[in-house]
């Protein structure tokens, strides 16, 4: 191992503890919150299920703004409601809100998609042996589109990283802070390379897993 990367272990662990901290919070938040807001968008576009106007208008809304914010700036516009959730804008858990929230906008418009690309004869033959919404939502649109939403997490997941690299505008630390702050202000370049090729080995490896996965569950 070279000396460069001994003298700054401990450090080096805690960046990438920090990276897992902050994309797994975001990971959690886009499933939770970004899979039932993708499907709802796909369910209340006009034609659809349960179409509702208003509802797909809020919600889509809500995407396009969310994505349309350059990330440095919505990180800044959100430190008071960061502050007033968990009272501080500084530190690692202050940087899981806005990571989650950009999370969030960005799986739901994925699930929107790979449900989008379900053949509608899936849904007709469905609700016309009688399934319920939720019925046509868990044992038909999500087993028809499950390689896409895997395919959809594993992107959104890889975006999520490059994200967290920003964090340190608000202390969240994580690797991608850790090569600025030691690597590139310290003039210390070969450290700062040391840190690009971790993050595009963990890239690589979150790219093969999300690609094998949906190639293993895809049905066609």
């Amino acid at each position: 191992m070279p000396e460069i990367l001994v003298q700054y272990e401990a450090e080096i662990w805690g960046a990438i503890g920090e990276t897992f901290v902050m994309v797994g919070v975001s990971i959690f938040a886009a499933v939770l919150i970004g899979l039932p807001v993708g499907t709802l968008l796909f369910l209340c576009r006009k034609g659809q299920m349960i179409e509702n106007k208003f509802v797909f208008s809020t919600l889509n809304l809500f995407v396009n703004i969310i994505r349309s914010f350059p990330f440095l700036l919505l990180v800044v516009f959100l430190i008071p409601f960061t502050r007033f959730i968990i009272g501080t804008a500084i530190g690692t858990a202050a940087a899981t809100i806005p990571l989650s929230i950009i999370a969030i906008a960005h799986y739901s418009r994925l699930v929107e998609q790979s449900l989008l690309d379900v053949p509608r004869g899936v849904m007709e033959a469905a609700i016309s042996m009688g399934a319920s919404v939720k019925e046509v939502i868990f044992k038909f649109l999500y087993v028809e589109a499950r390689s896409g939403l895997v395919l959809g997490l594993t992107t959104s997941i890889i975006s999520f990283i490059s994200y967290s690299t920003i964090m340190g505008v608000v202390g969240g630390g994580g690797i991608g802070d850790f090569a600025i702050r030691y690597g590139y202000q310290q003039f210390k370049t070969d450290l700062m390379i040391y840190m690009i090729i971790i993050m595009v080995i963990l890239v690589q490896l979150i790219q093969f897993t999300g690609t094998t996965v949906s190639r293993m569950i895809d049905k066609r």
